[in-house]
């Protein structure tokens, strides 16, 4: 007996065939995302940086950009991020180093404006070759001032490759400033006090020493110098104090001369109004025993003239001549004079009078000599009187005539 059975060879050159899902269109409906995303980049200088950014979409139909990016950094339509750290951008100062700098990146679809993507990365630079930074003031290392004169100035920065991030100010003495360095472009503000130059100084000098140390963030240090050698000099403010003491003190005493003037005036007026009384009654009197001689009667032309003659004695006798006040008025008017002009002569001149220390002395002086002259003539209170009175008085064209020199 004979069997067949029927089969089917396997054919090496067949293979079934597998059912597969679309990729494409599962691609097409996934968010769309960059598949590379670096979120930070640190960049040597000199070096050259490339970088290709792929999403999961058809980058044909995409274009990629950038916001606030650093200078020198691009980004192609297609995603290639590039950058060249050249030197000239850190020394110029476009660029830092060691910052890190915050790139805003989008990718937007041509077609539809809602499918797009916002992200950011990080970039820093960083050198090997360190350029160090220097405090710079805006003078020179070596100052001369005088007491009481300001010094003022800015303190710069050099930067390198870290910039200096604060300062700290020191001195050989200590001294009290008007300004505060903490940091690049402060004021450096300091007036020398009149009493900085002390008695043991050699030459009437002194010297400060200023010291700026400017750190960075490495902690590395610079620090700039400035000598300042300060003289001493005339306490200009403490002086005109001093002069107008002495010309209140010389005003003071004229309007005591002045009220003793007046005292000893009006006392030699007194004295002449009574003597021109005696005088008038002896002229009457003889005038009297004149008349009455020509009028025949003899008695009271004879007695007349007598009574005249008697009343010189007693007229002496109440009313002496006031020879030695009236010599006083005259000096103590001449004094004041003298006084006046010392005050015009030694008035300030401008606003720094270099003699101003000449002609307090010179005040001082006359002002003394004065007092020993008339160290006899008694002074009193002039509470009776006025400034503008005892002005007036002693400004009287009368009085004036009376005490004027008259030649003969």
């Amino acid at each position: 007996m004979l069997f067949c059975i029927r089969g089917v060879a396997q054919n090496p050159g067949f293979r079934a065939p597998l059912q597969l899902s679309d990729t494409s269109r599962r691609f097409d409906d996934s968010t769309l995302r960059i598949r590379n995303m670096n979120p930070y980049f640190n960049v040597h200088v000199d070096s050259t940086l490339t970088y290709q950014f792929e999403i999961n979409r058809d980058p044909g139909r995409y274009y990629f950009f950038l916001r606030n990016a650093p200078a020198g950094l691009r980004l192609r339509e297609n995603g290639l991020l590039t950058f060249k750290a050249d030197k000239s951008y850190f020394l110029s100062g476009r660029l830092k180093y060691d910052y890190e700098y915050h790139v805003n990146m989008g990718v937007q679809n041509l077609n539809d404006p809602k499918d797009r993507l916002d992200t950011n990365f990080i970039i820093s630079f960083f050198t090997t070759e360190i350029i160090p930074s220097h405090v710079k003031p805006t003078v020179s290392n070596v100052l001369y001032v005088d007491e009481g004169d300001t010094v003022n100035f800015r303190v710069q920065c050099e930067t390198g490759t870290y910039p200096i991030e604060s300062l700290n100010f020191y001195s050989n003495i200590p001294i009290k400033t008007n300004s505060v360095i903490k940091n690049c472009n402060d004021d450096f503000t300091w007036s020398p006090p009149y009493d900085f130059v002390k008695d043991g100084d050699s030459a009437k000098t002194r010297l400060l020493i200023l010291y700026f140390v400017g750190t960075n963030k490495v902690f590395m240090r610079d620090t700039a110098t400035v000598r300042i050698y300060v003289k001493e000099a005339l306490n200009y403010p403490y002086m005109v104090e001093q002069y107008n003491v002495a010309v209140k003190n010389m005003r003071t005493y004229i309007l005591q001369l002045k009220y003793a003037f007046y005292q000893l005036d009006k006392k030699v007026k007194k004295t002449n109004h009574t003597r021109n009384g005696f005088d008038l009654t002896t002229a009457t009197t003889a005038l009297g025993g004149t008349i009455a001689t020509s009028s025949h009667d003899a008695t009271t032309g004879a007695i007349l003239p007598s009574v005249g003659v008697a009343m010189v004695p007693v007229k002496e006798s109440v009313a002496p001549p006031q020879t030695a006040a009236q010599n006083q008025a005259s000096l103590v008017r001449s004094s004041i004079k003298r006084l006046d002009y010392t005050i015009h002569d030694n008035s300030l001149v401008g606003e720094k009078d270099p003699d101003i220390v000449k002609k307090i002395g010179n005040i001082k002086t006359e002002l003394k000599q004065t007092q020993v002259q008339l160290i006899d003539v008694p002074l009193e209170d002039t509470s009776g009187m006025t400034e503008e009175e005892l002005n007036a008085y002693f400004d009287n064209p009368k009085v004036n005539k009376k005490y004027r020199l008259k030649r003969h």
